[in-house]
């Protein structure tokens, strides 16, 4: 599962391209710091862009902590959309690529190889995402998952969400069902790359 992911986006980026949506973007902590970021994880705070008041007409981009906690302790930092009818607390977060591990190709190596992928002919793109409030963490996001598609299946049984420019405004409205966007990709729509 992703559990390790990039947003190397500069803020005048990020707000040129969502201005497609033709959705406004709204700041309400204020305009995030927006410092490229080679590598976040679970439990690191990053961007999310999300619906004001569950709105799909206005959109806000807040800083949040990836994962909460849940049963056990154990962080929730993947969700499975199959078969859910995810509607409410729906947030795109936004990378430029996320990370897949496998087992190392040399077998005296003691680091599984890391591969990176991104979306074809994007400079950045977004992966679904839930968000919720939680009592120790406060507010916190978690990124869906899918079947994987055939650019992941040889990397990995499941992979994330990933919604290109033309899904953005679909994901924030929850009147669009959940499962026509929670897909996995056709071939040739991730690039990938082995990362040292």
């Amino acid at each position: 599962m992703c559990n390790e992911a990039a947003r190397r986006i500069a803020i005048g980026e990020l707000r040129n391209d969502w201005g497609e949506t033709r959705i406004p973007l709204v700041f309400p902590e204020g305009v995030p710091n927006m410092a490229p970021l080679e590598s976040f994880r679970i439990t690191d705070p990053t961007i999310i862009i999300r619906g004001v008041d569950g709105r799909a007409d206005e959109a806000e981009c807040v800083t949040r902590r990836w994962s909460w906690p849940g049963a056990g302790g154990k962080p929730v930092y993947n969700f499975r959309s199959d078969g859910r009818d995810l509607r409410a607390g729906r947030c795109l977060i936004p990378v430029d690529s996320f990370f897949e591990f496998t087992k190392p190709a040399d077998p005296k190596a003691k680091r599984k190889d890391k591969w990176a992928f991104r979306l074809t002919g994007h400079d950045w793109f977004c992966i679904a995402g839930l968000w919720r409030k939680d009592a120790t963490v406060g507010e916190a996001f978690t990124m869906l998952t899918c079947e994987p598609g055939p650019d992941i299946a040889p990397y990995h049984s499941r992979q994330v969400v990933v919604l290109g420019r033309d899904a953005w405004s679909a994901w924030l409205d929850p009147a669009v069902p959940s499962a026509d966007l929670c897909q996995p990709l056709p071939a040739g729509s991730l690039t990938v790359t082995q990362v040292r």
